[in-house]
């Protein structure tokens, strides 16, 4: 599978600038092309000079959580589930607890976490995995649901909406907390039925209903809550929860008589070693995305799009909230610019900007998750990987597109 859709990037941005160049006589479409590639390898470089100081230290600080028996805990707890999710990974195994851990990161909008942690966790899978370089049913499950992006405290959105004025910066957080709940469902929905798991068994409905209820819980707790009660709340609930994190680490490692700063050192180094192995994939698949992007695929996309809401007598203002949906899979960099630049144009307060911070916060950039998160592990055959996690993005894009029109018609 990428193989193929590597090649068809390639081949899908040739057409678009041989279309440039014959049709609308823009001949300088493939010098565009060509500085894109060196472009995204500069890139590729300076990203995996970044998640070497960010493996290397989160490694290291997991590494004393495995020594202390933390991991192994966490993943005894939650065994009766991923017995269910995840047939061939034996209960109590480290990558039960590691996923568990990555997913709560995740929630908490903590990217910087997520990351080393659901690295750590695909290359404990890949252990059990009969076939190294293609990826089992338990990778996929982990890199889908990883890839669909439930966040709970969307902290940067906020964020950015308060730089650019917005009156209520929070005003975008049930929306997006809606949009991504969809998008992740539809993730676990199309993996469980492309590896027939059995969610309507009772103990997978018991905690999957649970965690339903917990979530819902918590939305109506801060949907009664000030704008500026969310945002406080958002910042100290991630920067508390991180560092209390790290602290509960330290301590009961201290306490079990773990050596804390040989045991980090020891981590520390693999996270090396992993960063390390990135390069290749990352080169391939983000000059791959450059190329799409330089060619101007991704604009004729959108105007091909805006042609069909026209015909069909739509609304159309959602279309201009569609670059960021557009590039959001190829480059959060790139779908951060395309939000702002919405913001920037309509005014931060607009359907377009407000649409377009709710996609960015309810989808992920879901081929560099494939290219770090199966680069990290050496796989080459993605399987169903592909095509569940574009359709839990698309399902985070039409509920984004649904609830706002909701929420601020």
């Amino acid at each position: 599978m990428l193989n193929k859709l590597w090649l068809g990037f390639f081949l899908v941005a040739a057409a678009a600038g041989l279309y440039r160049w014959l049709a609308i006589g823009d001949a300088d479409v493939f010098r565009q092309i060509v500085a894109s590639l060196f472009d995204m390898a500069r890139v590729s470089v300076e990203v995996m000079v970044l998640l070497f100081g960010t493996l290397t230290l989160w490694l290291g600080f997991l590494r004393i959580a495995e020594a202390a028996g933390l991991v192994e805990k966490l993943a005894a707890l939650l065994g009766p589930l991923f017995a269910r999710l995840m047939p061939e990974v034996p209960r109590g195994h480290p990558a039960i607890g590691l996923i568990t851990l990555n997913f709560a990161a995740n929630a908490l909008g903590l990217d910087n976490a997520a990351t080393p942690i659901g690295l750590r966790a695909m290359r404990e899978l890949q252990t059990l995995n009969p076939a190294p370089d293609t990826a089992s049913n338990a990778q996929i499950l982990f890199l889908v649901l990883n890839a669909s992006s439930l966040t709970l405290l969307p902290v940067t959105l906020f964020m950015f909406r308060a730089q650019q004025g917005a009156a209520d910066p929070t005003l975008i957080f049930l929306p997006i907390l809606l949009a991504t709940s969809a998008s992740t469902l539809t993730g676990l929905l199309t993996v469980a039925a492309c590896q027939r798991l059995k969610l309507y068994d009772p103990v997978a409905l018991a905690w999957l209903g649970g965690a339903a209820l917990l979530l819902g819980g918590f939305m109506a707790i801060l949907a009664g809550m000030s704008a500026a009660a969310i945002a406080s709340l958002s910042s100290l609930l991630g920067n508390v929860a991180l560092f209390g994190v790290l602290l509960a680490f330290l301590l009961v490692g201290a306490c079990k008589r773990v050596p804390v700063y040989e045991t980090f050192i020891a981590g520390a180094k693999e996270g090396f070693d992993v960063a390390k192995s990135l390069l290749p994939y990352l080169v391939a698949m983000l000059c791959a995305v450059g190329v799409l992007r330089a060619s101007g695929a991704l604009d004729m996309a959108l105007d091909g799009v805006r042609w069909l809401a026209h015909a069909a007598g739509w609304d159309t203002r959602f279309v201009d909230a569609l670059p960021t949906a557009l590039v959001k899979p190829f480059s959060g960099s790139a779908a951060r610019a395309m939000m702002l630049e919405t913001m920037a144009h309509f005014g931060v307060d607009s359907f377009p900007a407000l649409l377009a911070a709710v996609m960015q916060g309810s989808t992920e950039t879901t081929f560099y998750v494939l290219a770090v998160y199966f680069g990290s592990v050496g796989i080459l055959r993605a399987r169903h990987a592909v095509g569940c996690a574009l359709a839990a993005d698309l399902a985070g894009v039409l509920a984004a597109i649904g609830v706002c029109y909701w929420f601020f018609g």
